[in-house]
């Protein structure tokens, strides 16, 4: 996988599109002048959180003796479930408690945890620096845009809603989830294939 690639999926598991009726939700009694401010402290939080995992990631996996194929078929999984959610919505968000109409009052927790750095993400990141992790700079700078294109968009939320409409946002989302759903299925059949391919004949 290259940074491009990295990128893309960085930007669909963190899915800047699909978090704006957050963002707009939880935003709602916060002063507009103020928003920007706080929209950029919560991306702050979450990339400092997916550096630790992307940095950690080998020895929090020796720590618990995981191995590659087993977060691979795990990352797999959640991003498939993810991916469900932003194909066939659910009322209550794409995770659970943390969608529009949650605690409006507490930060951090929904918008930079699980919102943005949410389980798919820090799968993710441990994934690319558990499987090449001596291009962990690489992962840094995928890690990166990702991040920078999330905050656009999250910064951007209120004027491209506006913009585009629910329907718009509604349609994005699934199209993203779809993306998601493909890359989801070949992690995972990357994962178990490595793990047959293993097995004692």
């Amino acid at each position: 996988m290259d940074i491009v690639s990295a990128t893309i999926l960085l930007i669909l598991v963190m899915d800047p599109v699909g978090n704006m009726p957050l963002v707009i939700s939880v935003l709602k009694n916060v002063d507009p002048r103020a928003r920007t401010r706080v929209v950029l402290r919560e991306c702050a939080i979450a990339y400092a959180v997916l550096l630790a995992f992307m940095f950690g990631g080998n020895k929090f996996m020796h720590l618990l003796r995981l191995s590659e194929n087993a977060l691979a078929i795990a990352g797999g999984l959640i991003l498939f479930l993810i991916a469900l959610r932003m194909v066939f919505p659910h009322a209550e968000g794409i995770f659970g408690e943390s969608g529009p109409g949650a605690d409006t009052g507490t930060f951090i927790v929904p918008l930079a945890i699980p919102a943005i750095a949410g389980p798919s993400a820090l799968a993710t990141v441990l994934l690319l620096a558990s499987r090449e992790p001596q291009r962990v700079f690489d992962w840094v700078a995928a890690l990166s845009l990702a991040m920078l294109v999330s905050t656009l968009v999250m910064v951007s939320a209120q004027r491209i809603s506006a913009w585009i409409g629910r329907r718009g946002v509604i349609a994005i989302e699934r199209l993203m989830g779809l993306v998601l759903t493909a890359i989801a299925v070949e992690m995972l059949l990357n994962g178990v294939q490595r793990f047959i391919v293993q097995l004692p004949r």
